[in-house]
């Protein structure tokens, strides 16, 4: 079964990822919905979009200085971008506040989606064995948990938003996480040796 798209088709995807995405964003920067306000919005526009653009730029920096440059990995920068899309859905629609599994479920989904796309570039690397791919994105994946929920802790938890049960979401959001890497770890693995030349 074949799980990536035609670049032309991936680079549409992202587009659409990206513009949606940032109208979002900026919908919470500017305070315009009441319940957006107090988290971390000016932070989140910041950070997303940067992490939404880095594959294709830091892509092109690092291909332009080659002889025989590579087109830019548009599935991967899709699928980068896919995990802050979901993140996005789920405050636009109020799911965090008005559906409690969705929190557990939005950590698990947005890893899956970013270190799939991260490990579709980690393989291109081609890192062997396959158990020390699996470890790589794994691994990446819980570092980048970590990082998430110290941003978590700085933007709002340590001014009193949300301050009740942080220990236990934190720890809940970091396993999931990683949990998430871990499939999305698995699924490149698994793509990798079956198709090598699609990554």
């Amino acid at each position: 079964m074949r799980l990536v798209p035609s670049r032309r088709a991936a680079f549409w995807i992202w587009i659409t990822l990206v513009v949606l995405t940032e109208v979002h964003l900026l919908i919470g920067v500017s305070c315009v919905v009441d319940r957006l306000d107090g988290k971390g919005y000016p932070y989140r526009l910041a950070v997303n979009t940067l992490a939404m653009l880095a594959v294709p730029t830091l892509w092109w920096l690092v291909q332009r200085r080659r002889s025989d440059p590579q087109p830019v990995p548009w599935w991967p920068a899709a699928l980068v971008t896919a995990s802050f899309a979901f993140d996005a859905l789920g405050n636009q629609l109020d799911l965090y506040d008005s559906w409690e599994p969705w929190d557990n479920l939005s950590h698990f989904v947005t890893w899956f989606f970013l270190l799939w796309g991260i490990g579709l570039l980690v393989a291109r690397a081609e890192v062997r064995p396959r158990w020390a791919l699996i470890a790589t994105i794994t691994g990446l994946g819980a570092a980048f948990a970590v990082v998430w929920e110290i941003g978590e802790w700085y933007t709002f938890i340590r001014q009193g938003t949300e301050l009740s049960g942080a220990y236990e979401d934190t720890l809940s959001d970091e396993l999931l996480g990683t949990l998430g890497a871990a499939c999305a770890a698995l699924l490149v693995a698994r793509s990798a040796a079956a198709e090598p030349e699609r990554l």
